[in-house]
């Protein structure tokens, strides 16, 4: 059960600290394994420091995906933002293709390989199979409407063809980073070429498909 408890905002280098701890022991010993205690030890604060920040493991949890989703969102906005700038200097679609593949080949090894991601997807499983019908999750509205929005654009300068850039944006993601997560589950084991090869094959079957003829 939450609780309306305030909690004070403290250093964003304590935070930091004790997100990556409790996230950690979290994924590998499930929420309820693991103590405010062991999260304190972890991060090197006292146990009041935990909980005057957080308040309990619940709000602890759901400050996890609030972090992993800023983050995501924030390395997916500035992915596009790099390879894949609405500044007209993109003008064929085979410069298109080299874009879209830098653009989710960063993606792949910012996203795919990342211990911190795969721990936090576990602690969402977690949660719903104790919690059927759990509706908490990693938001990333805001890096499905940037690529949409990139998408649109290009799609305006006449070098996609597709009149809803949101669908777009869900074939490119499936083709290449949900396929990559499939594959590639386990960051401790990933196979970075195979995740580039992925990527790479991802990108030229997205352009065949919505490319202009």
């Amino acid at each position: 059960m939450r609780t309306d408890k305030r909690v004070r905002e403290g250093s964003r280098e304590k935070r930091a600290a004790i997100i990556s701890a409790a996230r950690e022991l979290f994924a590998r010993q499930g929420v309820d394994g693991v103590s405010m205690d062991a999260v304190a030890a972890r991060a090197g604060v006292s146990k009041r420091t935990v909980y005057d920040y957080y308040g309990d493991k619940d709000r602890l949890f759901l400050a996890i995906l609030s972090d992993t989703s800023d983050a995501l969102n924030a390395s997916v906005q500035h992915a596009l933002d790099r390879h894949l700038p609405m500044d007209g200097t993109i003008t064929t679609v085979t410069r298109l293709q080299e874009a879209v593949t830098a653009l989710v080949v960063e993606l792949g090894r910012t996203l795919v390989g990342s211990a911190d991601y795969a721990a936090a997807f576990a602690l969402i499983a977690q949660r719903r199979w104790r919690e059927p019908g759990s509706r908490d999750d990693v938001v990333t509205v805001s890096a499905e409407e940037a690529l949409a929005e990139h998408l649109a654009h290009f799609a305006d300068a006449g070098l996609l063809d597709t009149d809803d850039p949101q669908t777009a944006a869900y074939h490119l993601a499936a083709l290449t980073v949900l396929l990559a997560y499939n594959d590639q589950p386990d960051p401790a084991t990933a196979d970075s070429g195979r995740i580039r090869q992925i990527m790479t094959d991802g990108a030229r079957a997205f352009i065949r498909a919505y490319a202009t003829r």
